[in-house]
């Protein structure tokens, strides 16, 4: 989510094929514009569009609920190409100034928007979060791509009303667009018995413990798309 002292030769942008398991590019950043496009061979691109929580901030990489969805697809025999455009800091706004490119270039049959976090984390006015998530959705679903919502919750130190309201944008987007959510990619991490615990130092960023069930949260409605 929030990476504001994030440097920028921290930030990666990278390619996974689940049929073969390995990692076929990793760019500098904003080198998505650079990245070989994915051929149309008819086999289901999934394009993540996310922010650190997305982009294995502070991890080993592989071990990332992305590159775990990768392993996935593997498992379940499932063939498609991953393309992670995931980049740490990123906000909704920032997300939909790269969505135009990303579609263009790689032509996904599925986006998985994982964006908003930033958003609340800096103050953002939540119609300007709301707007970027519907003007997403809709360009990916326009461009032939089911998409897929995952949301995120803010803590209580927000007040009650902000935090009800952002964590219901998510929902309320995906249910006029008719595209599928995810209510809560932390849930089971952030809001266990001792959240602490699955956060790396700074409390922000989860740690790899805690990728395992951020896929969890997010396989069974990205499955449902697939089949």
């Amino acid at each position: 989510m929030r990476d504001l002292l994030l440097q920028p030769r921290q930030r990666r942008h990278f390619i996974l094929r689940a049929s073969t398991g390995l990692v076929l590019g990793i760019c500098a950043p904003l080198a998505w514009a650079q990245a070989p496009a994915a051929k149309s061979t008819g086999t289901p691109v999934i394009l993540v569009l996310g922010d650190s929580l997305s982009a294995e901030y502070g991890l080993a990489r592989g071990t990332g609920w992305v590159a775990l969805l990768e392993k996935k697809l593997a498992q379940e025999k499932l063939a498609a190409t991953v393309v992670n455009a995931s980049v740490s800091g990123d906000t909704t706004a920032g997300g939909r100034s790269r969505l135009p490119a990303l579609l263009a270039q790689h032509r996904p049959t599925h986006v998985v928007i994982e964006l908003g976090g930033n958003d609340a984390l800096r103050g953002l006015p939540l119609k300007n979060t709301e707007d970027n998530l519907a003007w997403m959705t809709e360009a990916a679903q326009k461009a032939g791509a089911k998409v897929l919502l995952v949301g995120m919750q803010v803590p209580p130190n927000y007040g009650t009303d902000y935090a009800t309201r952002f964590a219901g944008l998510f929902p309320s987007v995906a249910q006029a667009r008719k595209a599928a959510v995810v209510p809560f990619l932390l849930k089971g991490v952030a809001d266990g018995p001792d959240p602490t615990r699955m956060f790396q130092a700074d409390r922000i960023h989860p740690r790899a413990e805690a990728h395992p069930q951020m896929l969890a949260n997010v396989w069974p409605e990205l499955k449902k798309l697939l089949r």
